[in-house]
């Protein structure tokens, strides 16, 4: 290993503890590990920024919003009203209903927001109908993260991939028109042009049925009854005459991190009172006023009324209200316009790659950047979402973090580091499979990294790690890399063993009073199935 290849592993084990130890937002992280490889001369002001303009990236952005508009035409709350039984309810009965909708959902839908969403809604249900919420909202969680993972547009992390791989397609492209067809034969072998909208869907479909059956017939043997958290939380204060008790899910934009109650007054910033803290699944015993809050807590808030119309739209908290139905503000029309404008960004993106229509035509490519840029303003301008606030749905830390990972990825690539680990890969599989079993060693090895790292870190972060190992394995083995990246995918989205690893678990975490170790037990089964499926099918797909 060179110089250059030194210097990156240790950014890379800088930004790994800190990312581990939450010294600082993730996004501000992976940006230090980028200025850190700047200054080292390891990637140009060019690479460094390459990210900021990647069409992926920017499809991320745009999503967000057209999750909003549709989250605000309220056809998510009206679905979930019509699947959930109200007569003759069981467990699995419920599941049954209701799983395989929110994973369809999932497929076509950024997955915090239908959390955010269906998650106080069942625990509402569950309570109604006698039976305990912590055996619905954990699996709600992997419901999501099982859609997501067969389309394009499931998950941020699809979508970052996606990036990558235009990227260094366009790259290639460039390598190849600079050397005159020097490059041709790599040129020639990496011909593709990002993940069509299904492309996933060919492996994802199966973990999604095998997960879906394990959440449905299964999960409800290893989840726990209902935690006092809640209960603790009722009787610490009588609820003042003309208030309502709400659950306030802390978003790592609260400004209030780091301090206390007696420091941070959130009476003053947001009207409520804050009656008690739930952290892990668990009510803070003692001086509450005094402990440090965090972006794992729930408050328990006594506020008026108008508490959750004024502050349902913040994203420095997530309202997790227990009391009354959301009724969608949109009219009629506009929720079917919200739907159709879905439909047509699905179907458009799907049909667009296909060749009979990029023969014809030529000069726009119809795929999912073209037509989340047409349904974003159409939602901006029939007024979906607020056009005045819109720069509030983005999440910009994630967009940071997706950006700022194009430019660690290609200093990987650059510095030699990820054909070092490559190399030690490929050697690993001779050791151990042989060439009869070397591909699934290979790929079992690369899901195994991301997945730690995923567990560990972020999602995105772990996805931008793994891509140019699984370039730089299909590369040595003069392979097609699409199936490699395709692993990572699948790796990426696989955190269910801990509540930290995707932000879904810990959405529900803090609404249904879970411990850590609630999470390991339903979880590592979870990771099992679709380690193991993924491992077996992907060969079998694309014929490896």
């Amino acid at each position: 290993m060179g110089v250059q290849a030194i210097i990156v592993a240790v950014v890379l084990l800088f930004m790994l503890v800190a990312l581990m130890r939450e010294c600082l937002r993730p996004g501000l992280i992976l940006f230090t590990a980028v200025v850190m490889l700047l200054v080292a001369g390891i990637i140009n002001p060019e690479e460094a920024l390459k990210g900021f303009s990647n069409k992926g990236m920017i499809t991320v952005a745009l999503l967000y919003l057209v999750s909003e508009g549709v989250r605000k035409s309220g056809l998510l709350e009206r679905i979930v009203y019509r699947v959930l039984p109200t007569k003759n309810v069981t467990i699995t009965r419920a599941n049954l209903r209701f799983y395989p909708i929110v994973s369809l959902i999932s497929a076509f839908f950024n997955n915090t927001p239908v959390v955010v969403i269906f998650a106080p809604m069942i625990k509402n249900w569950a309570r109604k109908m006698k039976l305990p919420p912590t055996k619905f909202l954990i699996p709600l969680s992997y419901a999501t993260v099982i859609g997501g993972i067969c389309t394009l547009i499931g998950t941020t992390t699809n979508l970052v991939l996606h990036g990558m791989l235009l990227q260094e397609h366009k790259d290639e492209v460039a390598a190849f028109e600079d050397s005159k067809g020097a490059v041709e034969g790599i040129l020639l072998r990496f011909n593709i042009d990002g993940m069509h909208m299904f492309e996933l869907t060919k492996v994802g479909i199966f973990i999604a049925l095998a997960g879906l059956v394990y959440l449905i017939f299964f999960s409800k043997y290893l989840l726990p009854d209902n935690r006092k958290a809640e209960e603790e939380a009722e009787e610490q204060a009588i609820i003042p005459p003309g208030a309502v008790r709400h659950e306030v899910m802390l978003g790592n934009r609260f400004p209030g991190l780091g301090k206390t109650l007696h420091q941070f007054d959130f009476y003053r910033r947001y009207g409520g009172h804050v009656r008690a803290i739930s952290r892990g699944g668990e009510i803070l015993e003692g001086d509450y006023m005094n402990m440090r809050l965090t972006h794992e807590d729930t408050l328990i808030v006594d506020a008026p009324a108008d508490f959750k119309e004024t502050w349902k739209d913040s994203r420095v908290f997530w309202m997790v209200n227990r009391v009354g139905d959301y009724e969608p503000p949109m009219g009629t029309k506009k929720r079917w316009l919200a739907l159709a404008l879905l439909i047509i960004m699905i179907i458009g993106a799907t049909v667009g790659e296909l060749p009979i229509v990029t023969d014809h035509f030529r000069f726009i490519k119809l795929d999912m950047f073209f037509f989340a840029c047409v349904v974003t303003i159409i939602m901006a301008w029939t007024r979906m979402f607020s056009p005045r606030k819109y720069t509030k749905y983005f999440s910009w830390d994630v967009l940071i973090t997706i950006a700022c990972a194009f430019a660690i990825s290609t200093a990987m690539t650059k510095s030699g580091f990820a054909d070092f680990v490559a190399g030690y890969i490929i050697r690993l599989t001779d050791a151990v499979g042989g060439t009869d079993y070397g591909i699934y060693v290979i790929l079992a090895a690369l899901f195994l990294i991301t997945n730690v790292f995923t567990e560990l870190i972020t999602n995105n972060a772990a996805a931008a790690l793994a891509f140019p190992l699984a370039l730089s394995v299909s590369e040595k083995l003069g392979a097609n890399p699409m199936p490699f990246v395709v692993c990572i995918c699948f790796a990426a989205s696989s955190a269910f063993s801990t509540p930290i690893g995707y932000q879904t678990n810990l959405i529900v975490q803090g609404i249904g009073g879970y411990k850590f170790t609630d999470f390991v037990k339903v979880g590592l089964p979870m990771n099992i199935i679709v380690f193991l499926l993924s491992v077996i099918l992907i060969p079998i797909v694309y014929g490896m």
